[in-house]
Order: C-alpha cells, then sequence, then structure tokens
C-alpha cells in the first residue's frame, strides 16, 4: 500500500503536470472568468483540433480540474470550484518569477477590473478590499490573518448595499478570506463575500462583463456610486 504522504505527492504531481501543458493551461485560464465553454470554443482558445481539444479535457476533467455539463448535443466545460481557480491565480503570481522587483505586466484592462471565478481581482478589487478593513466592515480573524469576519459596522453596511449578511453566511462554503491578486500582488476579497459582492456589482451595474474576456469594465455609475457609497475612487 502506498503511504498517505507519498498518493498525495504523485496526485500533486499529476494535477501540475495537468496544468502545466500550454494548452490546457489555456483553456483553464479561459475559464477562469466562470463561464462555461464547449470543447470547440475551448480548442480555438488554445490554439488546437478538435480531438487533441478533447483529449486535453479529458485530462483534465479525470484530475478534477474541470466539470462537465450534456446539455442536449453539447457538452459545456467549466472549472471544477473557485479553489481550482485561487490555484490558477496563485501559480499566475508564481509565472512571474522571483527575486526580481515587481514590474506588472498583466494588461491594463485586465489590471483594473477582472472576474476571478466568482469574485473580483484587479485593481478595483484590491481597493475594494482595502477600504473596506478601513471602514472596519471587516477585520481578521484572531490567529488568521487573511480569513475575516464581518463586523457589526460592516452588516449595517452591506446590509445598506442590499446583502444580508446572515443569509449569505448560511451558504456551506468558506466565508471571506484575502486571496493574492496576480496582478497587483496584494490581496483582493474571496469567498462567499467576496462573490456576493461581484453578483452586487454586476446587479447594480457597477461593472458590465465584457463579451471575449474576464475583464470587468465599470461604468460611470460604477465609479460615482463606488465613491459615494465606499469612498473607492476608480482610476
Amino acid at each position: 500500500m502506498v503511504a498517505t504522504g507519498e498518493a498525495s505527492d504523485e496526485a500533486l504531481a499529476r494535477i501540475a503536470a495537468a496544468i502545466g501543458e500550454p494548452a490546457r493551461a489555456r483553456m483553464l485560464c479561459c475559464l477562469m472568468d466562470g463561464h462555461a465553454r464547449t470543447s470547440t470554443e475551448l480548442a480555438g482558445v488554445a490554439q488546437v483540433t478538435a480531438p487533441t481539444a478533447s483529449a486535453h479535457l479529458k485530462r483534465l476533467h479525470a484530475e478534477s480540474l474541470v466539470r462537465v455539463l450534456k446539455q442536449g448535443r453539447h457538452r459545456y466545460y467549466s472549472l471544477r470550484s473557485p479553489r481550482v481557480a485561487r490555484a490558477l491565480e496563485g501559480l499566475s503570481v508564481l509565472s512571474a518569477g522571483a527575486g526580481a522587483a515587481f514590474r506588472p505586466s498583466t494588461p491594463s484592462r485586465l489590471r483594473a477590473a477582472r472576474s476571478c471565478y466568482d469574485h473580483m481581482a484587479g485593481s478595483l478589487a484590491v481597493s475594494l478590499h482595502d477600504r473596506l478593513r478601513a471602514l472596519g466592515w471587516i477585520r481578521p480573524r484572531r490567529g488568521d490573518a487573511m480569513s475575516y469576519e464581518v463586523t457589526a459596522d460592516g452588516a449595517s453596511g452591506f446590509a445598506a448595499l442590499g446583502l444580508d449578511v446572515a443569509e449569505l453566511r448560511a451558504r456551506r462554503r468558506r466565508w471571506a478570506f484575502g486571496c493574492l491578486d496576480w496582478s497587483e500582488r496584494r490581496p483582493h476579497l474571496a469567498g462567499t463575500l467576496g462573490a456576493a459582492l461581484l453578483e452586487l456589482a454586476l446587479r447594480r451595474k457597477w461593472v458590465l462583463r465584457a463579451l471575449d474576456s474576464r475583464e470587468l469594465i465599470v461604468s460611470a455609475r460604477g465609479r460615482r456610486e463606488l465613491r459615494a457609497f465606499l469612498g473607492v475612487e476608480v482610476g
């Protein structure tokens, strides 16, 4: 029998190898906007033939990196879970190299605001994270500086924006935590609360989704209301 530690190492190596192939990496990064896509669409993204794309997707599915939904004649692929998106975001940080002074190379439209599966990333998301902390709406949990709890002021503030903290807390997933941003190298807010903030921003039309990428376009209304309600200035 293989020891637990060895089995874990082997699983890690398999997942790393699955992500490490360039075409598969392009597919996974494309799916980080939270949308499902067909094998044909992902073949175009990865710049491979349809049979090759199917083989790649079979490998990603086997390693529990993507899920597949059958609908009529089509199969739609999406990331397996927010944990996969966070792992990809972390690998993007590492891919910039270690030891050198940080200089953002992210395209400006993605650096400003983008989706990271179900929550916001980019400079807007980092500014929101910092502002929520400065307002005292969220604070680190004791013993875990990157995991947050919502204060009484925060619950009232979020309620004024249309977010019911008690209802959100009832959802069965990790609540609120800092996720190192790929382009900014500082935390943005992930978890249930981070996802709820993206839903809110889309619902109030503070941001609009781009059709062909993870980019989130900040609207004129979003600039006004983010400044008025939260004191967040969008550059």
